[in-house]
């Protein structure tokens, strides 16, 4: 399984790279990593997508914050939260294939931000499940280039699990 864990840490050189020392040490890769200011000044917020069984993360969080500039651990995988990509997309897309490309981008509610004689860029902003999707059906029109950030989250102070409605909007419209 994946968990997504967020990490609040001092903000001082050297810490992400003794936070992914840490995990590189225990064999563990870091499928997604995120990292930028946190609401505190000083402090710093770092998203990580990283596989494993519930032991393994309890493990990994118990020798985070044995890291002296690690503030806060936070498994957030089951807790209900925001999650958010950015992807920038750049695909052929001649005079003739323009506009189907364009009805695509309406659709998934990306943006065009750079037109060329036989390209365009596209730019993403959603759930990793979008992503997905989107370069799926873009695919056929040759991809040149893809840049994507990775995962970030925050718990939502809602507490509505948005996973859990979304499975109860499938279960009403196949029933309907």
């Amino acid at each position: 399984m994946k968990h997504t864990i967020s990490v609040l840490v001092e903000d001082e050189s050297g810490v992400l790279s003794r936070i992914a020392g840490l995990f590189a040490r225990r064999g563990f890769n870091i499928e997604s990593l995120a990292v930028g200011p946190a609401e505190q000044g000083g402090v710093s917020r770092i998203t990580m997508v990283v596989p494993g069984d519930d032991q393994v993360i309890e493990q990994l969080t118990k020798q985070l914050y044995k890291l002296v500039n690690v503030l806060k651990v936070d498994d957030i995988t089951e807790k209900p939260s925001v999650e958010r990509e950015l992807m920038l997309l750049k695909l052929n897309a001649d005079s003739k294939s323009r506009s189907e490309v364009m009805q695509f981008v309406q659709i998934f509610r990306a943006k065009i931000v750079d037109i060329a004689d036989d390209s365009l860029t596209i730019e993403v902003v959603g759930d990793p499940g979008k992503m997905v999707a989107i370069v799926q059906v873009l695919q056929r029109f040759g991809i040149r280039e893809i840049a994507r950030t990775g995962k970030i989250a925050l718990t939502r102070e809602s507490g509505v699990n948005t996973e859990y409605l979304k499975s109860l909007q499938a279960q009403v419209s196949q029933i309907a």
